[in-house]
């Protein structure tokens, strides 16, 4: 009995220390407000349901509630309107050297195009309607057909065009000349350096991009993985990884509570080592992770999270979270 006594003690003693260096109770969250990154702009949403690789998503919006397209000018645009700190976007390297902002990588879907789009000229793609394929009721209808025509951008004419807007930009491909040209960009035109939060995508061209970018923060699946698996390990040490150091970090909304010190104390970790968090929706399996995009979903958001909120509704979680806010504010 003496024995089983002393193990007690000795494991009561063990839960007090990892509860005392992991919980939230005893450190001040990181200064600061929740942030709005807007996924591919203000666009037109579907459900995550089913979705595969293949599947054509313009096939299967919801009615359209707004006119805008994604990874338009026009939606990056607005997105920032409604308070978006940042704007992800997808980009795809094309044979004469520009970066078209499209998401998906042939033309079929959404566009009255064909092909790959990574191998198709810039001035093709220009041509195009990218809203063409887009409906609401099993192709009875196709609302946006006529308003996409020549709205493809260029990154250099987002860059251009939103000059105060800051973006994650998702490389598309495996391609390492991505990344490095990316980098030869940023030397000819070191004023929009300022515009670039951060890279993700494809494993080698975001780490050829972080190689070539002195202070550019990124990440990719592997990476991702490295930093979230060995904080699981030994994160309740307070000990943060040399993965989670100085990038961005993905969390799930439905994993966050597992990890040590979620949500202050992991914060103020990560906000220590150099690093920002993205803050997704639920995972529900697959290669699909979808956003907080209803008021709902917003109750995952900790009320004094302070970094960054992954949504495909920035119009509507925008001004839900500037309503949060005052609304603590008052209480103050």
């Amino acid at each position: 009995m003496r024995k089983l006594a002393v193990i007690a003690v000795a494991a009561a003693i063990i839960v007090a220390i990892v509860w005392f260096l992991n919980t939230s109770y005893l450190v001040t969250p990181p200064a600061g407000a929740a942030k709005v990154l807007a996924h591919r702009g203000i666009h037109q949403v579907y459900s995550l349901d089913g979705v595969g690789n293949d599947t054509c998503t313009a096939q299967r919006i919801e009615p359209p509630s707004h006119a805008y397209l994604e990874n338009t000018i026009g939606s990056m645009r607005a997105a920032l309107d409604s308070g978006a700190e940042v704007i992800e976007l997808d980009v795809h390297l094309t044979p004469d050297r520009q970066f078209a902002v499209f998401h998906d990588w042939t033309l079929d879907c959404r566009t009255n195009g064909a092909g790959v789009t990574e191998k198709t000229p810039m001035s093709k793609l220009k041509t195009l309607d990218i809203g063409y394929g887009y409906t609401a009721d099993g192709g009875k209808t196709f609302p946006f057909r006529g308003q996409g025509e020549g709205q493809m951008p260029t990154l250099r004419e987002v860059f251009t065009a939103l000059p105060h807007g800051r973006f994650l930009i998702n490389f598309k491909s495996e391609r390492r000349e991505e990344g490095a040209t990316l980098a030869v960009m940023l030397r000819i035109h070191p004023e929009w350096r300022k515009l670039i939060f951060g890279v993700y995508g494809g494993r080698t061209p975001t780490q050829e991009a972080l190689r070539l970018v002195g202070g550019l923060r990124g990440y990719d699946r592997q990476s991702t993985m490295a930093c979230l698996g060995r904080y699981a390990a030994y994160g309740w040490t307070g000990m943060v990884p040399d993965a989670c150091r100085d990038t961005l970090i993905v969390v799930p909304a439905n994993y966050a509570p597992f990890l040590w010190g979620w949500p202050s104390r992991f914060a103020a970790r990560m906000r220590a080592a150099g690093s920002e968090i993205i803050l997704l929706g639920p995972h529900r399996g697959g290669e699909f992770t979808s956003g907080i995009d209803s008021a709902d979903e917003l109750a995952l958001v900790p009320e004094n999270f302070s970094g960054y909120v992954w949504t495909n509704r920035a119009e509507t979680i925008g001004p839900l979270l500037n309503k949060r806010l005052a609304a603590s504010n008052d209480q103050k």
